[in-house]
């Protein structure tokens, strides 16, 4: 029987990742503005770099000096003392202009990091929830991972790594061709054409290779937060051997692509090593021809021999390196694809706050698609006047939740215009409209922290008398009180130490922390069952008191005293009047309060069960809970 739930299982593929559409220099061109804000800094390393190279160089020319003057008559007493203090001077100045060098640095990538991981986040929240709605969570924060990682791997290696050998390879090239025949010119030059050559080439080859395990290792890393999240699905469904088998799945193909960039690793090293081993042979043979022939000293094979160790030890890494560096700009692109990521919606340019005079909410002639093919809501037009409230009831699907989005400006209409007290939505800024609501959703997420801080994240800032006012308002405090740990328990990942009840009272205190103008209740009281619903009902009155109030409802006995009720059904609102004058039309609500009531009459005590939560396991009496 369990056999054939895996047998859909798509066999493993290699697949082909495109690139991003960021290009190499386009990416490098995004990050400078970043580290030219530390010019100064930029400039003082770069010049601290310049020197330490000079100086590293200039020990084997010293070296050569100090071996040629050695003979058997004088023998080591007779080196100049000034040789040997200059010797062990520029090798201290190479140390010294090096370590200052990343001293000096060392802000300017960690600032360009962080002022970049900032920019990201603060974009990625300003896009709309539309991009939220289809990402992946898992994906989404590697790339992001890996794009701080590789702006890091692209400074540290471009400034203390590529530009020192490159600086270093000048100013040898330049000794060599002042002091000694052209052929040890041709053949480091020849070498360092090569070894580049090959090293780029074989490289571009083997990045497919990277970006592909790369690639697959998000998707594996995607897929095991996803079904870790749903932890209780999986143990609901028995899937736990289902979710083994769609994660393996994504793992093998990272396995067979990173296999392939290792094999493809040992390949360049090879050829890597071989370049380097025949250069470095051909001028120790063409400087020994030379000390032979008396072209020559024992000082100088000395000083090319130095010079070949000092290229062609970093040259060797370079190769790694530049692997490193095209790894680096490949994980920097997703991340600055994201900035590029463009925001949905947007505040115009100059808008101004929204200025509130009573928070009058007017929908007119409303059109709203998620997708063009799907139309939602079909010119809905409603009132809520100032201090009023207005429930929407329907079935679902009807395009209840939408509105409280809408209003939001989570989206922007298709057609018509929604105004709070005649400014249009699009005509304010973003800010000033979201702080002027406070929403209790139907389907509340906490952060994974303590009670009075999902509380007071309605107003961060708030004081602990504030939070405790608003949670008594709630009908949370006397349940949060007999906690062992009070408002300092932590409710787990996604509020999911708490019941249902629990996390919407929760809620509802963090809106009533914020004080807003207007209020929007998204099946405020779902996860309640009847009898705390009831308790709660007179506090979701007080509180509405005073504030323009849009309520989303399934129970119509909640919204009885509504100033008036809308009844949506396929997006468009079919009636609307006071709980009694829908009663007397005998139509639509009519129908639905009818068979409610018969629901309630076969179920007193119903509504939803959240009375389970695990926070009550840590021995809380029964008496601190007010239903949930």
């Amino acid at each position: 029987m369990r056999g054939s739930k895996f047998s859909s299982l798509p066999a493993p593929a290699d697949v082909d990742i495109p690139r991003t559409r960021h290009g190499d220099w386009a990416t490098i061109r995004t990050l400078l503005p970043y580290l030219w804000e530390y010019k100064g800094r930029v400039l003082a390393a770069i010049a601290c770099l310049v020197l330490a190279k000079v100086a590293n160089v200039g020990v084997p020319v010293l070296l050569k000096r100090i071996v040629d003057s050695l003979d058997r008559e004088t023998a080591a007493l007779a080196v100049p003392l000034a040789l040997l203090v200059a010797y062990g001077a520029l090798r201290l100045a190479t140390t010294l202009f090096t370590e200052l060098r990343e001293f000096l640095f060392a802000k300017v990538t960690q600032r360009a990091v962080r002022n970049i991981a900032l920019q990201v986040f603060r974009h990625l929240h300003a896009l709309s929830l539309r991009f939220h709605l289809t990402r992946q969570t898992g994906g989404l924060t590697r790339d992001v991972e890996r794009g701080q990682r590789g702006i890091s791997t692209l400074i540290s290696f471009t400034l203390f790594s590529i530009l020192p050998t490159l600086v270093e390879i000048a100013l040898v090239s330049a000794i060599l061709v002042a002091r000694y025949d052209w052929t040890f010119m041709a053949i480091t030059g020849g070498a360092l054409v090569l070894y580049i050559a090959f090293t780029v080439t074989v490289t571009e080859w083997r990045t497919h290779f990277r970006r592909t395990a790369n690639d697959l290792d998000s998707k594996a890393n995607t897929r095991a937060i996803d079904s870790l999240l749903n932890y209780e699905t999986v143990k609901y469904f028995g899937n736990e051997e289902w979710e083994a088998r769609r994660y393996d799945e994504s793992m093998q193909r990272w396995e067979r692509a990173a296999v392939k960039s290792q094999t493809s690793l040992s390949a360049l090293n090879i050829g890597q090593s071989a370049i380097i081993a025949v250069a470095v042979t051909l001028i120790m043979w063409r400087a020994t021809v030379g000390v032979v022939a008396g072209d020559m000293t024992i000082g100088d094979l000395v000083l090319v021999n130095a010079f070949m160790i000092q290229l062609y030890i970093p040259l060797n890494f370079l190769g790694v390196l530049y692997r490193e560096i095209r790894q680096a700009l490949a994980d920097m692109e997703r991340l600055f694809s994201l900035i590029e990521e463009n925001a949905e919606v947007r505040d115009r340019p100059g808008a101004p706050p929204l200025a509130i005079r009573g928070a009058e909410v007017r929908f007119e002639q409303v059109d709203f698609s998620y997708e063009p093919n799907r139309q939602i809501l079909f010119g809905v037009s409603f009132t809520v006047p100032a201090g009023r409230t207005v429930a929407v009831v329907g079935p679902s699907g009807s395009g209840k939740s939408t509105l409280a989005r809408l209003l939001y400006r989570f989206y922007d209409v298709g057609g018509g215009r929604i105004v709070i007290d005649g400014q249009d939505l699009r005509d304010v800024q973003q800010t000033t409209l979201r702080a002027a609501i406070a929403i209790v959703p139907q389907d509340t997420v906490l952060f994974n922290d303590t009670i009075e801080y999902n509380i007071a994240y309605g107003r961060p800032g708030a004081t602990h008398e504030a939070i405790v006012a608003a949670a008594r308002l709630a009908q949370i405090h006397d349940f949060v009180a007999a906690l062992p740990d009070g408002y300092a328990t932590m409710v787990g990942e996604r509020g999911l130490k708490l019941s249902g009840g629990e996390k919407q009272r929760v809620a509802i205190a963090r809106a009533v922390l914020k004080a807003p103008h207007i209020l929007i209740f998204d099946e405020a009281t779902s996860a309640l069952d009847s009898r705390a619903e009831k308790a709660i009902q007179a506090e979701l009155r007080a509180i509405a008191r005073n504030h323009t109030t849009l309520t989303i409802a399934h129970r119509l006995s909640t919204i009885v005293d509504a100033d008036e009720i809308l009844v949506l059904e396929a997006g468009r609102i079919v009636e609307r009047g006071s709980h009694a004058a829908l009663l007397a039309r005998d139509a639509v609500y009519a129908r639905m309060w009818r068979l409610q009531q018969e629901d309630e009459r076969r179920d007193p005590g119903g509504g939803a069960a959240g009375d389970s939560g695990p926070v009550r396991s840590a021995g809380v009496p029964a008496t601190g809970r007010t239903g949930g």
